[in-house]
């Protein structure tokens, strides 16, 4: 699963540096924030616990694994659409933080909490 969550950090390195090389050439800077949230939350945060699962692959296995997964990769692109369409249409661009949001948080507690229960668990080969 560790794989899986690298391979989805490079779509957002994609998008995040796309849209940076955007703003530079039509210098439409106002989408800065959006392009800081793909780089940090989609690329960085992904590639992060893509790396803990990694090297501890039981972590993904369990109900706590498996609900983090389906929460972050439904909750980062409607919060990441969030941080664009604000420039679009702001009262609407809200509902996707809303719902989007919460799910990452929630997915990201989730992942804490597997994290302190079950770090030490032995490995199964």
């Amino acid at each position: 699963m560790g794989q899986t969550w690298i391979k989805l950090s490079v779509v957002y390195l994609v998008i995040g540096i796309s849209v940076g090389l955007f703003m530079s050439w039509t210098l439409q800077l106002n989408w800065a924030a959006g392009h800081a949230h793909v780089n940090v939350v989609g690329w960085l945060s992904t590639l992060g616990i893509g790396a803990v699962l990694s090297i501890y692959p039981h972590l993904a296995k369990n109900g706590l694994g498996v609900a983090t997964f389906w929460l972050y990769h439904i909750g980062v692109p409607l919060f990441l659409f969030s941080t664009f369409f604000v420039q679009v249409n702001p009262g609407v661009a809200h509902i996707f933080t809303f719902v989007g949001g919460p799910m990452f948080l929630l997915a990201i507690i989730l992942f804490g909490i597997n994290l302190f229960l079950n770090l030490n668990v032995p490995k199964e080969e």
